[in-house]
């Protein structure tokens, strides 16, 4: 019979073993996980270098005709939008919007006008101009990998659909011998929208050849007044309803397609439509005719476009202007602040006493 001692170190090295082998699966399996998980996160970054983004930095409207939300924050903060989070510390926040006021106020009358936000506007709107021209570099690298300075609309084609999971190889193979490609309906939906930008982009005399700076307006139409025009285009025939190439206000204020689902719901429906409605008759309608042509929409598109820029400063000064005197102090900029950086600062009167 098995002694207590011999049965322990029996049990002892049972339990030594199974750890062992434990600590082995856990070994080989980790790898393979994260091999994983880095091959997606890679095809996802590919994915967003190449892609047109959804969003412009300083462009009133989204690519699909939705209103810019955080335009007011961008042409005001430019390139120091990210540092006004809302975790941020208040007392941080509120030094960097101090130090904007200062920046703004060039007289240093100790208020900011019209003609002083205008020029604050274009400044910031320029930031950003300038940040998608360093991106583009990076980007177009990306498709361009010989370093030629040109890439054709097959190389990108190829370049986008290694993104989207397909072989690249494989791809390129069949692209080369004039193969047909199975692609799923939605992607070759995607391709066909990317394939009339390229040639939107591709400047006379075409040659479906795009260098860098062709790039940069496939990529960011605001940088191109011909891809602009495509970009209102492209959502004027998305909203237009009857054809006629001008937008109504009914047409403008329509509901994206879907159902009201709950009140909640129906509170986002109507501030959606309050806020196009008021958009359409005050800014986007220049001549108030109630119809809104293509070339007014450009106009309202074109973030580098003065006259909007002075129209948008006295916007901004008149939802703080609580003096009415046409121009802004620190205290009215501090208590709108959510308005101007997207983040809250509490006790703002109390603070600004502190601060000086």
């Amino acid at each position: 019979m098995m002694s207590k001692q011999a049965f322990l170190c029996s049990l002892g090295s049972l339990y030594l073993s199974l750890l062992f082998v434990f600590l082995l699966m856990d070994v080989y399996a980790r790898p393979a996980n994260n091999s994983a998980l880095k091959e997606k996160a890679v095809d996802s970054k590919d994915e967003n270098e190449i892609l047109p983004p959804d969003h412009l930095n300083g462009v009133k409207m989204e690519m699909d005709g939705h209103l810019n939300k955080e335009f007011h924050q961008e042409v005001f903060l430019g390139k120091e939008m990210e540092e006004f989070d809302e975790d941020s510390e208040p007392r941080r926040n509120r030094r960097k919007l101090m130090a904007i006021f200062s920046k703004v106020d060039i007289n240093r009358d100790k208020k900011i006008s019209a003609k002083e936000m205008q020029r604050w506007i274009m400044e910031k709107t320029e930031e950003h101009f300038q940040e998608a021209v360093e991106e583009n570099k990076m980007h177009f690298r990306a498709v361009d990998p010989d370093g030629d300075g040109h890439v054709s609309w097959d190389e990108y084609k190829i370049k986008f659909l290694a993104s989207k999971g397909f072989n690249e190889k494989e791809i390129a193979e069949k692209i080369k011998n004039n193969e047909e490609l199975k692609i799923d309906e939605e992607t070759q939906e995607v391709l066909d929208n990317l394939k009339d930008r390229w040639y939107q982009a591709d400047n006379p005399p075409a040659d479906l050849l795009l260098n860098e700076e062709e790039f940069l307006s496939f990529l960011h139409p605001e940088h191109s007044r011909g891809m602009l025009k495509f970009m209102v285009k492209e959502i004027i025939r998305d909203l237009d309803q009857d054809g006629d190439k001008k937008l109504t206000l009914s047409e403008f204020i329509s509901l994206p397609v879907g159902t009201v689902e709950n009140q909640q719901a129906q509170d986002i429906d109507d501030d959606w439509v309050k806020d196009r409605k008021k958009e359409f008759e005050e800014v986007i309608d220049a001549n108030h005719d109630g119809i809104v042509t293509m070339e007014e929409l450009e106009e309202y598109m074109d973030p580098m476009n003065e006259y909007n820029a002075l129209n948008e400063a006295k916007q901004m000064i008149a939802v703080a202007d609580e003096n009415q005197n046409h121009h802004l102090e620190l205290e009215e900029i501090l208590k709108y602040s959510e308005y101007f950086t997207g983040s809250k600062l509490m006790d703002y009167a109390r603070n600004v006493h502190e601060e000086f």
